[in-house]
């Protein structure tokens, strides 16, 4: 028999946030987040929490809601390139429309900052200061001190690439290495015996890794993988190391060009000097940009989901705001080889 008295009974709680966390199907933080309107939910979970706090009639304590903290409600994008270079490259508008898609609906404002290394001081003081709750970091150049600066000064951070040098930061990259691998096997099954690469930014591991695979597709056929020029994200370098590698390899029969951005360039040049694509010279590039399908010929090339990569790379910061347990520290996304009419 309960000894609770008729004024005990009055005085019971309504239910918990156990409760309500339990009929939503999700944690208690997340409930916590959705009462104190914060970011970092879906709209499905928040709607799911609402139906339940209703079908309970929870009502929160007040006092409860200012222990959380603030939030910014905010994350930043940082580009570390100038802002022509980002204007003109698909590769960054497909990444931010990644970005955008996977924060729709969740009620988190996203900057777009630019930055060079004379800029760190003060970026890292702005992304530091509560302006925002994390950053995505994309393009670093070398060993970038910024994603390390921003670990140590406990702002969440995810990178775009693998960075390099020893920065213990997330990121989320594309299989560059498999990339060049398959684009070299493709022209080496095609008959070519003297292919060259123009490479991307060697500064970049993005360049370091697609210049990797070249080499394993060749050394595979046992073929000469001396052919190298470098190059920079931009269709001028391409047309520049294009050029170069004609001047020393007149017979040279293909070429995988690390980006798309940069095969326009290396086209270019090709038309110019009277080489035939693909009879002559058979082309392979990098991204499968739009680039790629306008171009003539239309380019075969290695397809990376840029949508996808700067989808993922939200969705693991959006995890580390939320609290989540057991994300990986890194994330490789596939990448294939379309084939069009260059090679």
């Amino acid at each position: 028999m309960s000894g609770m008295t008729e004024i005990d009974r009055h005085r019971r709680p309504g239910p918990r946030i156990e409760e309500v966390a339990r009929l939503a199907g999700v944690s208690k933080s997340t409930v916590s987040r959705v009462i104190n309107d914060e970011p970092y939910v879906s709209t499905k979970a928040r709607d799911a929490v609402h139906e339940a706090i209703s079908h309970l009639r929870y009502s929160p304590n007040q006092a409860a809601r200012t222990l959380a903290g603030s939030r910014a409600s905010a994350i930043a994008l940082v580009v570390s390139e100038q802002g022509s270079r980002v204007l003109g490259d698909p590769f960054f508008a497909g990444v931010l429309r990644g970005v955008h898609s996977e924060l729709a609906g969740r009620h988190v404002q996203l900057l777009l900052m630019l930055s060079q290394p004379q800029d760190h001081d003060d970026l890292v003081a702005y992304l530091t200061g509560g302006h925002v709750d994390g950053a995505l970091l994309v393009s670093l150049h070398g060993d970038d001190p910024l994603p390390r600066r921003l670990h140590e000064l406990g702002l969440p951070v995810v990178v775009g690439g693998r960075p390099l040098g020893e920065a213990s930061v997330p990121f989320v990259d594309s299989d560059n290495f498999t990339g060049g691998l398959e684009a070299a096997r493709h022209l080496v099954s095609l008959g070519r015996g003297r292919i060259a690469t123009v490479t991307g930014p060697r500064d970049m591991a993005a360049g370091q890794d697609r210049l990797s695979g070249w080499r394993r597709g060749l050394g595979e056929a046992q073929l000469p993988a001396d052919l190298v020029a470098e190059a920079d994200f931009t269709p001028e370098s391409g047309a520049s190391a294009m050029a170069a590698l004609l001047d020393r390899a007149p017979d040279l029969d293909a070429v995988f060009v690390a980006a798309d951005i940069i095969a326009v360039g290396a086209l270019q040049v090709l038309h110019a000097r009277g080489r035939r694509v693909p009879q002559d010279v058979a082309v392979v590039g990098f991204d499968d940009s739009l680039l790629a399908s306008t171009a003539t010929p239309p380019l075969t090339t290695v397809r990376q989901d840029v949508e996808q990569l700067g989808r993922t790379m939200t969705w693991r910061l959006l995890g580390a705001l939320a609290g989540e347990d057991g994300l990986p520290p890194s994330l490789l996304l596939p990448t294939s080889l379309v084939r069009r009419a260059s090679a």
